[in-house]
């Protein structure tokens, strides 16, 4: 089964070199590595002269907001028309365990869990020591995500709630993208395109799978809780996918804002709007996004 990982970046270039090396070091190199740079003219200098060979796809940015999911798609694109079978994301902070492709790639020809969403356990890092992460120690560092199922190595679970995909770590079929469709590219920057293409996974027949002994292990980096940074995006990406799935999603962040009097809701309107000029203090914790 030929295997194509896709990444898109937009810096990160120390964390993006730990995951080409956690692929290179992996039981089952990927056929192709396809990493879409969000106008990152550096990529080059960061992935060239090291294995595996990464093949960069363009992929403009307007007004500001990284367009995540046209960057899949368009990694896709190119994924497939090179003889891609096997589709593998990973976030530019996923670094993959040593056996991560080797396990998808193994639960993916199994017939059970061919139409699946294939779902590895993802484990928040702590900050590195001044020598940075070590490929050997990542596994010690840190457990899985406690809010996602965690099968035991050589284990699978059949997930019934699609709102717990994520988008860091997963994989699936051609057959199944092509099923499935695209990430919906109304949304850009930060939030709602994972929990979307969950749904849209939920109304094609598309089950989710969780896979043991596939681990992602995602860098450190600082983030605020609530994302006040990502306020704009939030809101607006909220309301796209309330439009297209009739709820509201990212309710603990909207919930944060409005304690914060940061947006409001509009009960004429039914909808959530920002206070103008409304301001809070955010707290740096990990992990997200």
């Amino acid at each position: 089964m030929r295997t194509a990982v896709i990444t898109p970046a937009a810096g990160r270039h120390g964390h993006l070199t730990l995951q080409q090396a956690g692929l290179a070091a992996g039981s089952c190199p990927p056929e192709q590595y396809v990493v879409v740079s969000m106008d990152d003219p550096g990529l080059g200098a960061v992935l060239t002269g090291r294995r595996p060979t990464a093949t960069i796809v363009d992929c403009p940015v307007h007004n500001g907001k990284l367009p995540l999911a046209r960057a899949r798609n368009l990694g896709v694109a190119h994924a497939l028309k090179h003889g891609a079978e096997l589709l593998v994301f990973l976030d530019v902070d996923c670094v993959p365990g040593e056996r991560l492709l080797e396990r998808y790639t193994q639960v993916a020809r199994d017939l059970a869990h061919h139409r699946s969403l294939l779902c590895g356990t993802v484990a928040y890092l702590p900050p590195p020591d001044p020598t940075g992460y070590r490929l050997a120690d990542l596994s010690t560092l840190a457990a899985p995500h406690p809010d996602r199922p965690a099968p035991a190595p050589g284990e699978t679970r059949d997930g019934t709630d699609h709102t717990l995909f994520w988008s860091l770590s997963f994989a699936l079929t051609a057959d199944t993208w092509h099923a499935v469709g695209g990430f919906c590219e109304e949304y850009e920057g930060y939030g709602g395109e994972d929990t979307d293409y969950g749904q849209r996974a939920r109304s094609a027949g598309v089950r989710l799978t969780w896979v043991g002994g596939a681990p992602a292990f995602h860098q450190y980096h600082p983030v605020s809780s609530p994302p006040v940074g990502h306020l704009d995006d939030i809101v607006r990406n909220a309301e796209i996918f309330r439009r297209r799935w009739g709820w509201w999603p990212m309710n603990g962040w909207l919930d944060a804002f409005a304690d914060r009097g940061l947006i409001r809701w509009n009960r004429s309107a039914a909808r959530w709007e920002q206070v103008p000029a409304a301001g809070a203090d955010a707290t740096t914790t990990n992990p997200g996004g």
